[in-house]
């Protein structure tokens, strides 16, 4: 381990950061700024506007003032504050990620802002540890220190330089079309269709268009408009992919994963090689069906909600994220590995669950039918079957697990199906629990519980006998107890 790179007495941060606090707070003080001006735009009193600006700017250079930092005695800590001092520390042998991020400004004062993930829960945004404001170079030699590898320019063991690090995914533009079927492309997608067909509907343009009048040329605006609409929420989606994954590279150097993407603001994400517990390649529906996945790290000490220190690679082509997860895990097997299926019982659960929940809705459709002669009904009601149905099939053919070269490996789910891949090593405890239908079915739900991730890995719907094997076998003896039941 090298030697801190921060010394023991409290520092602040670089003072550069004088242009970019009080900035920050005029953008908080904005709505109070325009009432104010508004006000005295109205009255002759005093210029109340500038005072609340003096006020923003005083409150950023206090902001300045009154942070500290430092990295002794094992911890590193955080104080802030003026008549609230708060100090927020954390032991060394914690830190699970380090986050370089910086935004736009920051990038052209050459500063960065360092975010520390050690797993602790914060109360609020104010318990977190950054250093909102430090230069990008000493920022680097503090994030690989406090990941115990080596900085830049400091010799090694051996006494010879550190390499540069070797690139093991790089940005391609290609990945764009991908975009749109993202969760966040979707979900920005289905809003802003449902806004307005909700719009156009208390427009009354619906039932315009349902009149038997209507010119042709009316129709064709509407269908333009539409594609209009639709081809403006596809660019969007692309920029705003292209703006947070732009320069993506993910390279490992003296004993860490190092993830930097970016467009306009970048973020560096490293991640301690010890603390990477494995991962989990995610294969969501409509990526699956365009040719893509992406990754996400299981660190331990670090859950699923600081997703932005556990993206591994974006939205790619389907045969980058696997190949990432093998040199991450060191060997391609558990990523390729045959899964075992799950046997016709937890098929049988999937089948019961796609198709029961639309039984009632085709059975209303049948008696609407016969009884007011609507019999299109029964199209939209056949369709929610055969996609039930789908679904179903899907889920089944998705669902299953392994025990390959020292990884657990679990799969479940169709609409957002996970490949989760967690080293036994990291492993602390095995979790068997069963419902009421499931121990009629002979079914059990295998959790592997670990520090990292969401905090365990599960297998749905294992038979028992298998999920007893799966377990010793990682693990031998530690759930030797259900056998001599």
């Amino acid at each position: 381990m090298s030697l801190p790179v921060a010394p023991s007495d409290w520092q602040r941060l670089d003072p550069r950061m004088l242009l970019v606090h009080p900035v920050r707070e005029l953008v908080r003080f904005l709505p109070a700024l325009l009432v104010l001006t508004v006000a005295g735009s109205a009255s002759s009193g005093p210029p109340w506007e500038l005072l609340g600006v003096v006020a923003a700017v005083a409150v950023g250079i206090l902001r300045y003032l009154t942070t500290r930092y430092r990295v002794a005695a094992g911890r590193i800590e955080l104080k802030r504050g003026l008549l609230s001092r708060r100090i927020t520390s954390a032991p060394l042998d914690r830190v699970r990620t380090v986050d370089l991020t910086s935004s736009v400004i920051q990038r052209v004062l050459g500063l960065t802002t360092l975010r520390i993930g050690t797993g602790l829960a914060a109360a609020d945004d104010s318990d977190a540890l950054d250093l909102d404001g430090l230069p990008v170079d000493r920022a680097r030699a503090l994030r690989a220190d406090l990941l115990h590898t080596a900085t830049v320019g400091v010799l090694d063991r051996a006494g010879t330089p550190p390499d540069d690090g070797r690139t093991l995914v790089a940005f391609d533009p290609r990945w764009l079309r991908f975009a749109p079927f993202t969760g966040t492309g979707l979900v920005v997608v289905a809003a802003t269709i449902g806004g307005a067909t909700q719009l156009l509907d208390s427009l009354g343009v619906w039932r315009d268009l349902r009149s038997d009048d209507l010119p042709v040329t009316s129709v064709v605006g509407v269908c333009v408009a539409a594609a209009a609409g639709l081809l403006v929420l596809l660019t969007l989606s692309v920029l705003g992919y292209l703006v947070t994954n732009g320069g993506f590279r993910l390279t490992q150097q003296g004993g860490a994963w190092h993830v930097r993407r970016g467009l306009l603001t970048t973020r560096e994400t490293s991640i301690d090689e010890e603390r990477l517990a494995g991962v989990s390649l995610g294969e969501p529906l409509a990526l699956r069906l365009t040719g893509g996945r992406h990754l996400q790290a299981i660190v331990t000490g670090v859950d699923r909600s600081e997703t932005g220190s556990s993206t591994l690679v974006p939205p790619s082509d389907a045969d980058v994220a696997p190949r990432a997860a093998g040199l991450l895990l060191g060997h391609d097997a558990p990523v390729a590995v045959a899964l075992t299926p799950h046997g016709p019982a937890a098929a049988r659960r999937r089948w019961t669950r796609a198709l029961v929940p639309v039984v009632p809705v085709v059975a209303a459709a049948v008696v609407v039918g016969v009884r007011e002669g609507s019999w299109w009904l029964l199209v939209p009601a056949g369709l929610l079957v055969l996609g039930a149905a789908a679904l179903a099939a899907d889920r089944v053919a998705g669902l299953g697990h392994a025990l390959s070269h020292g990884h657990v490996v679990a799969r479940s789910g169709s609409l957002a199906r996970r490949r989760e891949i967690l080293g036994v090593d990291h492993v602390i405890g095995w979790n068997l629990r069963a419902t009421w239908f499931q121990r009629r079915a002979g079914l059990t739900e295998l959790a592997a519980t670990t520090a990292g991730g969401g905090g365990s890995v599960r297998l749905l719907d294992v038979p028992e006998a298998d999920a007893v094997r799966l377990a010793d076998q990682a693990l031998p003896g530690l759930v030797e107890q259900f056998f001599r039941a």
